[in-house]
């Protein structure tokens, strides 16, 4: 399959709790990473992250479902050529 080039954004409801757990995952898929911003709201004890992609749509797939698993997560992706319903 061809690569595909787009955007994943994560809000971590509970930030620090979280936040590790999220960061050892994206290391794991840094390959797929092309850049990040990571914003915590700290008032609210959330973490907004926002990453550009380019990989395997499998891939991508595969790490978002690592991070949606470890619940209190929001995972919304965009990426070229790929039309999610």
């Amino acid at each position: 399959m061809e690569n595909s080039v787009g955007g994943v954004v994560i809000v971590v409801e509970n930030r620090e709790k979280l936040a590790p757990r999220v960061n050892a995952i994206l290391t794991e898929y840094g390959d797929l990473i092309v850049g990040r911003v990571g914003l915590p709201y700290r008032e609210k004890n959330k973490y907004v992250i926002t990453i550009v992609v380019d990989g395997d749509p499998d891939q991508v797939g595969a790490m978002v479902a690592k991070l949606e698993a470890l619940g209190e997560i929001q995972v919304k992706v965009a990426l070229s050529g790929v039309c999610n319903n």
